[in-house]
């Protein structure tokens, strides 16, 4: 089970990090506000997913 979390956390780790950089991307090209939106909700989204991904390998894996 805890194998698992091996390859979730840097997944969602990294999921956080591409919608991070794409807004900033954006952001610096002077992209659509309407698109900035959109990746801030994904980004915000993505970051609550890794957190539970991270609370439960913490639960999950503690002695």
């Amino acid at each position: 089970m805890t194998d698992i979390f091996d390859y979730l956390i840097p997944l969602s780790l990294a999921a956080v990090l591409v919608v991070l950089l794409a807004g900033l991307w954006n952001m610096m090209r002077g992209g659509s506000a309407s698109r900035s939106q959109t990746l801030m909700r994904w980004r915000v989204a993505l970051q609550f997913a890794a957190i539970c991904v991270l609370m439960a390998a913490f639960y999950f894996t503690a002695a």
